[in-house]
């Protein structure tokens, strides 16, 4: 099965609650995970907070182009 993220919320800091297609759901931090030019800007949290699920991608995106793969988020997910 392909994952896909189907829905996605803020919580908190750099929690944020995710749903996959496979029923699968829980909570990612990603506070360890923003290194490298395109997550670097994310640890401000405010810009951190503004992802959106993108419909084609069906990823978490953010607008400076930042994405993180479906299996990746799978992979950190906990309860």
């Amino acid at each position: 099965m392909i994952l896909h993220v189907v829905k996605a919320e803020y919580k908190k800091d750099y929690l944020i609650w995710v749903k996959f297609n496979d029923d699968a759901e829980g909570i990612v931090d990603l506070k360890n995970e923003l290194y490298g030019e395109m997550f670097e800007p994310l640890k401000d949290v405010n810009k951190f907070k503004s992802f959106r699920v993108d419909p084609e991608l069906e990823t978490i995106t953010w607008s400076n182009g930042a994405d993180l793969a479906p299996e990746f988020l799978h992979d950190h997910l906990t309860v």
